[in-house]
């Protein structure tokens, strides 16, 4: 009988995570408040009734989505929190940490940019409610250096919004680019692979570069913040 029951139960999460699958691949090409639910279990190959055994509206699918998408964001950020000592080194961490994900996510960080001011208001509450904890996070970590140089609660939160900002639009920002990665390979690709796969990282490496010196820009803001 647990057997059986198990056997269920794992065929139960594989449908849950085949239909966030395909709506995550339909939402490449629109935003969620214009997906149908019918357009989602036609591409899983299940009854439209099948759906509602997982989700309860495509509200409810968007917002697991957005828990996908930004959960396990929260070990990554954590971790270059703690490890990394000094403002330069923190700040190489951020920016490298998050085009990696961006290569690796893409589908998950382009949901993420459309729908935080998209308008399906639970899904915009539930990235609200992610971003929120990534400020709670970077501020716990700040304040073990500028409690003490006198910083307020409400001012190193204020700090921390600004490095989570920084964070969500250095990643629009690559995303933004890949398109123009595509291009500038495939325009190079027939005459010199090499000098193909310069000029696509040449994109990246721009917007990396910008967004270290923005960083640097407010990590030095926050030095003289108490002189201000």
């Amino acid at each position: 009988m647990s057997h059986t029951v198990g056997v269920r139960q794992a065929q139960k999460q594989k449908t849950r995570q085949a239909l966030l699958d395909a709506g995550l691949r339909l939402l490449e090409e629109q935003s969620l408040s214009s997906l149908g639910l019918r357009e989602v279990t036609r591409l899983v190959g299940v009854a439209p009734a099948a759906f509602y055994r997982h989700f309860r509206d495509m509200a409810d699918l968007g917002v697991a989505l957005v828990e996908e998408a930004l959960g396990s964001l929260h070990v990554m950020i954590r971790a270059i929190l703690a490890e990394q000592n000094g403002d330069e080194e923190r700040i190489e961490g951020t920016v490298d940490a998050v085009a990696r994900h961006v290569r690796a996510y893409p589908a998950h960080v382009r949901f993420i940019a459309r729908e935080r001011h998209g308008g399906v208001r639970p899904v915009r509450e539930a990235i609200a409610a992610e971003l929120g904890r990534f400020v709670d996070e970077v501020a716990a970590a700040f304040a073990l250096q500028l409690e003490a140089d006198g910083w307020s609660a409400e001012d190193i939160r204020m700090l921390a919004g600004l490095y989570v900002d920084h964070m969500v639009m250095t990643a629009a920002a690559l995303l933004e680019a890949a398109p123009d990665r595509s291009a500038a390979a495939d325009a190079d690709a027939s005459d010199d692979p090499a000098a193909a796969d310069r000029a696509a990282s040449a994109v990246e490496a721009r917007i990396a570069a910008t967004a270290r010196s923005q960083l640097r820009i407010i990590s030095l803001g926050r030095r003289h913040w108490r002189d201000a």
